[in-house]
Parts: C-alpha cells; structure tokens; sequence
C-alpha cells in the first residue's frame, strides 16, 4: 500500500498540464491574461474594487412580506390593485396589550392616555381601538363615545366593563372575548413606512409604551407589516455583515492552518473574497434589492469561488514543491485545474438559470444576480490566484526544499484518501450497486415530501413581531388578512339596495365560513344600527359614515365609491392547512355571485394567495431541479465528451438531495421554499468536487495504467483540496444560523449540510461508479487499456 501511495505523490511532480483538448474549450485561459502583466493587473483591479464600493452603496432593501409571490398572474395583480385601492393594511402597526388586568380602572384609564399619545406620534395617519367605539346614536345627533371622559367607579364600573364586552363593534374584534387582550391598530403614513422614518416612528411607540404602561403589569408587543418589515429590515443588515466576517474569516483560518504560509492564503482565500466584493457591488450597479434570497449571495459567492482558488493553489504549491518556478507552477495549475473551474462555475450558473422556470419574481431574481455572482467570481479567481501567487511567492527553491520534508497537514489528508480509494476501488460492482440501491430508498422518502410554506417564516421569530402575531392567533382568529372584493357593476352605487344586498351577502357567508375570524365591512355598521339605533334606512348609514374618520373609512369603502372589502382574519398556519379554508370560502361566494350578477367578488389578501400559490411554485421549483439532474449530466458529459462521464456524475450529484430531503422529512419540516432552492443551488455546486476529480481522473487516465491506479491516483491529488474547501464552504454556509430570519437559517444549514454529503457521495459513491464504468467501456471497446 504504501508503495502504491508513493508512486501517486512521485506522479503529481510529473504532470505538467493535460491534454490538447481542454474540457472547458479553452475558457481556462482566461487566467493567463492577468499574469502576463501582473502590477498591471492589480492597478485595473484597485478600479474596479472602488467602484464596486459605490456600487454597494447603491443596494436597497426589498422588505415587503409580499415579494416572493410578486408575479404577472392575474391573482398577484388583483391583489396589488385591492391594496392600492384599500392601502391600511400596508401600513399598520399592530398594538397587542395583553394581561389579567388589562380592564382594571387604573389600566384602562392609563391605556386610553397611552391611545392619545400615539394619535401624536409623527407619521400617524390615524388610530383604531376599543376607545374608538361609539354608543347608538340619537336621532338628529352624532353619536356619543362609548367610553365617557370620567370613567365609572364601583358597581357601576362593573356594569359598565360588563358593556364594553358585550360591544358588537369590538368585541372578538378588538378586545378579546375574555377582556384580557386588546388590539389597537395604528395607520401610518405610506411615505414613512417606505422610508428610513419607520425606525423612528417604530422607536417612538416603543417609548411611549414605556412610558404609559411600564407600571401597569400588562405584556405590550407590536405586530404588523411595517414593524414586520423594520424587522426585516434590520435582519438583513445584521445578517449581511455577520456572513462577510464570519466567513471571510473561516476561509483565511482553514487556509492558513494547512498552508502556513500567507502567501498561499491570500492566494487561495483573497479572490474569493474580493470576488465578493466585486459581484455585489455589480449587483449594485445592476439596481439588484437586498432580499431574503439576494442577502444570502455572500456566502453563496464564497462557496462557489472558494472551492476553486484552493484547487488552483493546490495545484500550483504541488508543482512549487516539486521544483518548478512560480511562474510555471501557477501557470500548469490554471491549464490543469483551470478547466474544472469553468465547468464547475458552469454546472453552478445552470443552477442558477433553473431558477427563471419559477413563478416568483424573487427567485427570478435570485437567480439572475446568482449567474451573475457566478461570471464574476470565475473570471476573479482565475485571474486573481496566479497574479496573486506570482506577485507573493518568494524563494521558491527554499520553499520546495522545507515542503519535500515537512507537509504534515496535506499528508495526512493524502493518507486519509488513500485509505478510502484502495477500499472502494476493491469491489466497485458491489459499491455501485449498494449506492444506487441507497439512493434509490432516499429518493422514494425524498419524493414523499410536501411542499410548506407560512408567512411567519420571512420574518424574524426572535422579535416582538411573530410572538405578537401569535397572540392574535389565539385570542382574535388571527392576524393575516383575508379580503373579499366586492366591485360594482356600472350605474350601482355604495348605497343602493342591490349593492348593500350584495355586502350583506358576502359578509354573512365569510363570517359562517370556518377558520375566519375578526369579520368587517360596511355591513357591520349597518348591522350595528339597526340594532341599537333602530334604523337600517340609507340616509342614517351615510350620516354615520360621514362622520368616520376617513382614514378608516378607506379601509373598507375606496375613494371612488365603486368598490369595497369584507375583511376578515385568519391565523398564520401552514399553506397546506390554509388553502382549504380559501378554497372553501371561495367556493362558498359562488352563491353570492349567481344570486348578485354584475358584482365581482374574489377572495384575495396576502394570506390567500400564499395559501393558492405556494404549494404550485414549490412543486414546480421542485420539477425543475429533477430537470436540472439531467441537464447538468449531459452538460458535463459533453464537456468531457465521455457517457462514462455523464453516467458517472448521476448518482453522486443525486444523493446530498435526496439525503438533504430525508433530513427534511425526519424533521418533518417538508419543502419549503428556501429549502428547494437550498437544493437546487447546491446540487449544482455539490458537483465542484466531482468535477475536479473526474478532471483529474481524465488526466491519470493513460494508456498502461490500470483504472484502480488512476483512481487512486485522481484521489490522492484532489482528495485534500475537496476536503478543505468542502469543511470552509460548509462554514461559509452555516454562518446563516445565526440569522434571526428562518428561511435563511433553513437555507444556510441545508446548504452546508449539502456540502457535505456532496464529499461523501464524492468519496464512497463516485469512486467505484466511475470505475465500474470505466471497466464496462473497456469491454465494450474491446481494450485492455480502460480510460474516460
């Protein structure tokens, strides 16, 4: 064994450059442009990282909670328009006030203080609460508030509490049954929410809050879109530079360890980096928006790079120890390695392009700025790592002399995959057929995921907004909205009786249909006066909707007075357990709309068409990544032109999948968006170590050599590299648990859990593969000399 060890590492000192018939059509040599005028070079590069910095300043963040269904279909544009139509959703914040002692006199009277300070805060448009509530107005008088300005003492405060709770206007609306949780809703103004005012604003409440209510006992937490999208806001930010430190700093510790030299970290971990720097700032120039997707780019470069600046350095100290100068090492490295890197950065961009097949605008996106990054980073690190080693690299024969000794670190790896190539070379029929028998099982439990998706998981979950959210959820039916639209035909008013018919049709069947809670409209103020005012005639109802402030009468009727909204609210459950209840309620107007035609009525609201349309775009995201399996395998198998080849990459690209999915499934996590594009980016990335050993295994390939010495071979050469740049990706990658964002928490783990699998299908499944095939083309050749 040991023999045969040595040969392998007698060998890497002979290899000079491959064959005349590059993998890559010669894009490798790109790489060589930059080292012939290497000062040069680095001038050109100090451009254009400056102008990337400007360019990172020209990123914006996209926080909106709708972005990842943002589409051309027929429902995302209704729903656009109902929000433009009917904006206050957009824009409040929600107050959740919570506690036992929450209608306690001294409670109540300081809560209702707390309400007209907020009516203060700047940026306010307007404020709805159980203080907003009206008694039954006297004919010929505008009604009187509900709460008086001296509140009651004694049994007379006990009879009247006994009356604010039995308020149809806000009981199981804005105060909970119990009375023990109240919602007050805060309008913003559109221009603060859409701006650096909202952190302000958003500040200003919590200090008023503090101010109020610290002393009253009760639990105060704000919910809402634009305290949920501050929250985003800021996540991406934090998250953005915690991925640049963190993994810039896992890169240079790994490389340094096994180096120990800086040259050769700045050369293995330096472009990557400055690839970075440079993709974003294009990003930036491109007019890219930081998202939920886009923010996870600088690991994602990281990953992509990483892996091959260390091949390259690999590749060039090799031929360093082995005698040759700087020059001609880092030369040789490009034209041997150089190629696998265009092919890897290749299988990535293919990734990336499978991402237009989706409906999402988002992902769309994520993918066009992912092919991109992609571009950048392979002309980066083809370039920067021989201008980098040539510049660096000092006394090069006394560098040989010390490594030929001493390389303890490298060794070991060598050993280590020494060890697992002679083992899976000694039986490759039998391996073969266990990891296709493996990977056919994780595939079956892979195929049984469902897809998942609630909207709670693009926001924070360690702030106030979710856990606000929550309480809503189990207090008030909900916090998500769900809207019917009710649009009149032509010549009908708000208050003609077809139209008010039509309302009252419409709010009675989504107050009866199950899972929707919280119910408001024009009928509930009608419902109310009948009721207590004893009048239901037209000219009462306009009266009393004049005197409404009109920042809530826009909530329900539009300022044309063509249109109006039931709302209504559900709680954030899973999509799965969402849609049969849209679907239902759906189902349930088509009696409305027989009965009323000419008036359109469609259910819609975030919460609706998350639940309609994430579980299509998942399965079809998912689709896609089936289609992508192919692709990739017949893109690599062309560029080897080898089926040996194409056949070979199947099973080992396949396996960090449906191993990942498994995970997924034991979790009972399902498939989430993040995560099938976590799958779909890293089945292409997976495939870096693949590449570069069936590059090296081309190379070994040579008349005389038998296919179980160029196995070993190709491993011992590739092995270490695979393994370092595997254990930094995967660092680069699980930096992301750190997020305070779930979907990239989900993203960051997947993927790296990916990487990782992505080494063992390497190591134990695409080692006897690839030689069983290649002894099967070796008989059907009729040869004794197998080869790719």
């Amino acid at each position: 064994m040991l023999e045969k060890h040595s040969e392998s590492e007698v060998h890497v000192d002979k290899v000079e450059q491959g064959p005349a018939s590059s993998i890559a059509f010669g894009l490798e040599r790109i790489g060589l442009i930059a080292v012939r005028a290497p000062i040069v070079s680095c001038v050109v590069l100090l451009v254009l990282i400056v102008g990337a910095v400007f360019g990172i300043h020209r990123i914006k963040i996209d926080d909106s909670l709708s972005q990842l269904f943002r589409s051309n279909t027929p429902e995302f544009r209704q729903y656009e328009a109902v929000t433009k139509k009917f904006p206050a959703e957009e824009f409040d914040v929600l107050v959740v006030v919570e506690g036992k002692t929450l209608l306690a006199r001294n409670n109540l009277e300081k809560l209702r203080d707390f309400v007209t300070d907020m009516q203060l805060v700047e940026g306010t448009r307007g404020l709805v609460s159980l203080f907003s509530a009206r008694q039954a107005p006297a004919p010929g008088k505008l009604p009187a508030a509900l709460f008086p300005p001296e509140l009651p003492e004694g049994e007379a405060y006990d009879k009247f509490i006994e009356g604010v709770k039995a308020n149809e206007i806000i009981r199981g609306k804005l105060l909970s049954e119990d009375g023990t949780l109240a919602l007050i809703v805060l309008s913003l103004d559109p221009e603060v929410v859409a701006s650096n005012k909202l952190t302000k604003t958003v500040a200003d409440i919590r200090a008023l809050i503090k101010e109020d209510l610290s002393d009253t006992g009760l639990n105060v937490q704000l919910s809402g879109v634009p305290v949920m999208q501050l929250e985003i806001r800021n996540a991406v930010e934090r998250d953005g530079l915690t991925y640049n430190i963190l993994g810039i700093l896992a890169g240079c510790v790994i490389a340094i360890i096994f180096f120990r030299k800086i040259s050769f970290m700045v050369a293995a971990a330096f472009p990557p980096m400055i690839a970075i720097l440079l993709a974003l700032g294009a990003l930036g120039w491109a007019n890219f928006n930081l998202n939920m997707f886009l923010n996870v780019m600088t690991p994602l470069i990281m990953v992509i790079s990483f892996s091959d600046s260390m091949q390259l350095t690999f590749a060039a100290r090799d031929r360093l120890i082995a005698g040759q100068d700087k020059f001609t090492a880092f030369k040789n490295a490009v034209l041997v390695v150089g190629p696998a890197c265009v092919l890897t950065h290749g299988t990535a961009g293919i990734s990336f392009i499978a991402l237009q097949f989706s409906d999402s605008d988002l992902i769309r996106k994520f993918g066009e700025a992912g092919l991109a990054a992609t571009i950048i980073a392979l002309v980066a690190v083809l370039s920067l790592v021989p201008v980098f080693g040539v510049l660096l690299v000092r006394n090069e024969k006394v560098f040989a002399t010390k490594f030929q000794s001493a390389d303890a670190g490298v060794q070991a790896l060598r050993n280590f995959c020494y060890w697992i190539a002679v083992r899976m070379v000694g039986r490759p029929g039998l391996f073969s057929l266990i990891a296709v028998v493996f990977v056919a099982g994780l595939g079956v439990i892979y195929a049984n995921l469902e897809p998942r998706y609630r909207l709670a998981d693009q926001v924070p979950d360690k702030r106030q907004a979710v856990a606000a959210s929550d309480r809503l959820d189990a207090k008030l039916t909900g916090a998500n909205p769900v809207n019917v639209l009710i649009q009149f035909p032509k010549g009908e008013s708000l208050y003609s009786p077809e139209t008010l018919q039509t309302i009252a049709d419409v709010h009675a069947t989504v107050e009866k249909a199950a899972g929707v809670g919280n119910v408001w409209s024009v009928e509930t103020l009608r419902r109310w006066l009948a009721d207590k005012a004893g009048s239901a005639d037209v000219a009462t109802l306009k009266e009393y909707v004049s005197v409404i402030p009109e920042h809530l009468v826009r909530r329900f009727i539009d300022a044309e007075q063509d249109a109006v909204v039931v709302a209504g609210r559900v709680p954030d459950k899973d999509s799965s357990q969402l849609l049969p209840i849209v679907d239902k309620l759906d189902t349930e107007l088509d009696a409305v709309r027989k009965k009323h035609p000419g008036y359109e009525v469609a259910v819609t609201g975030l919460a609706a068409i998350a639940a309609r349309n994430s579980a299509g775009m998942i399965e079809k995201l998912n689709r896609g990544l089936t289609v992508e399996f192919a692709l990739v395998a017949i893109f690599i198998g062309l560029a080897f032109r080898s089926w040996v080849v194409m056949f070979a990459c199947i099973l080992p690209g396949i396996f960090p999948v449906v191993m990942s999915g498994t995970v997924l499934w034991a979790m009972d996590e399902g498939l989430q968006f993040a995560s099938v594009v976590a799958l779909t980016v890293s089945f292409g990335l997976g495939l870096s170590a693949t590449i570069h050993f069936l590059n090296r295994l081309r190379l070994e390939s040579k008349p005389g050599v038998g296919s179980a010495l160029a196995v070993e071979r190709a491993t011992v050469l590739v092995g270490p590299a695979l393994i370092l740049t595997t254990l930094v990706l995967a660092c680069g990658l699980v930096v992301t648990v750190f997020s305070d964002l779930p979907s990239l928490r989900l993203f960051g783990w997947l993927s790296a859990f990916s990487m990782v699998m992505a080494l063992v299908a390497d190591l134990f499944i695409l080692r006897p593969t690839a030689m069983w095939l290649i002894n099967l083309h070796a008989k059907l050749q009729g040869t004794d000399n197998p080869a790719i």
